[in-house]
């Protein structure tokens, strides 16, 4: 069954209950920046500190996939010397790059939706990344040891940063469509109550989504860091949650919940420094070049209205 082949696949090790999240915070802040999803763009991871450092006393928290493209020595020793200063969760591309071939490839656990051809030229990117990673020294064994997910406080608000979803590392229980099926409300709402959290805040489906649920919880899902989300947009986008409102002039939209102010932001990084740095590595007719450059070019075929209908 397709379930079982490389790219496919959700390992059990990357299950875990909502209920585990209930616990003491790892991280606490008035502020924090939640960035998913950097796939190894070092312009992105520029334009990120130099966003957090505009504010005092804010985090960054970086939850997974911040190694992708990255296959380049030098970037993925840029990349990985930027995010082991801050808290940091391992995502699918993490996790899979820090040991052997597990038999999941990507780790992604694509829907039947995503093509075969698009699952086996992410796989061969993985291949080419852990031989990147092999020429590291220690560089697996840290990756290895990130946890799957993070619990914040900000204020009052309680937040479970995860890669994937409320119960696995690789999961597309917060992709947009999900969020809008009636049936699968239930669960996220259940999901809320489990983990005991105000803020789910998450990334992995490369696709962003922001949206409420009963007793005001909010799902912020913020696509991808390193890679325009929206059509003719090359911007990446993060997750800011602040006890204090957003001032600048970058948001995109916003909720609030726990009396917390929960921003999707963009993340103006320089496209055509990273367009260069990513044809570098990967030229036409390479695994990432058929998978991604006309979204690196152009942005996906996705709007504003889709992300987030109802959010301000």
């Amino acid at each position: 069954m397709s379930e079982t082949r490389p790219g496919r696949t959700c390992p059990l090790s990357y299950r875990y209950p909502p209920a585990s999240l209930d616990r003491a915070p790892e991280v606490v802040a008035d502020t924090i920046y939640i960035v998913g999803g950097l796939y190894g763009n070092v312009e992105s991871l520029d334009a990120v500190q130099e966003a957090a450092a505009s504010e005092p006393g804010a985090r960054l928290v970086f939850n997974g996939d911040f190694h992708w493209f990255d296959v380049a020595p030098g970037d993925f020793a840029r990349i990985e010397a930027g995010v082991s200063a801050h808290p940091a969760l391992r995502g699918n591309v993490e996790t899979e790059i820090a040991g052997e071939d597990s038999g999941a490839g990507c780790g992604c656990a694509y829907p039947a939706d995503v093509s075969d051809a698009e699952v086996h030229r992410s796989n061969e990117i993985l291949a080419r990344l852990r031989e990147t990673a092999r020429e590291a020294p220690g560089v697996r064994e840290r990756l290895a040891a990130l946890p799957m997910n993070l619990v914040a406080r900000v204020g009052d608000a309680r937040l479970a940063i995860v890669h994937g979803d409320a119960a696995s590392l690789a999961g597309w229980g917060f992709a947009q469509d999900r969020l809008d099926d009636g049936a699968h409300r239930r669960w996220i709402e259940s999901a809320f109550r489990d983990a005991c959290v105000d803020v789910f805040a998450s990334t992995h489906t490369c696709l962003p989504a922001l949206r409420q649920f009963a007793g005001s919880g909010v799902v912020a899902n913020n696509g991808a860091a390193g890679m325009p989300n929206f059509a003719g947009r090359r911007m990446g986008l993060m997750t800011r949650v602040s006890v204090r409102p957003y001032e600048g002039t970058r948001r995109v939209a916003g909720l609030a919940s726990a009396g917390c102010h929960v921003d999707l932001i963009d993340i103006p990084y320089d496209a055509q420094a990273f367009a260069r740095r990513f044809l570098a590595s990967w030229p036409p007719g390479s695994a990432a070049h058929d998978s991604y450059w006309r979204r690196i070019a152009e942005g996906p075929r996705f709007e504003a209205r889709q992300a987030f209908p109802l959010a301000a």
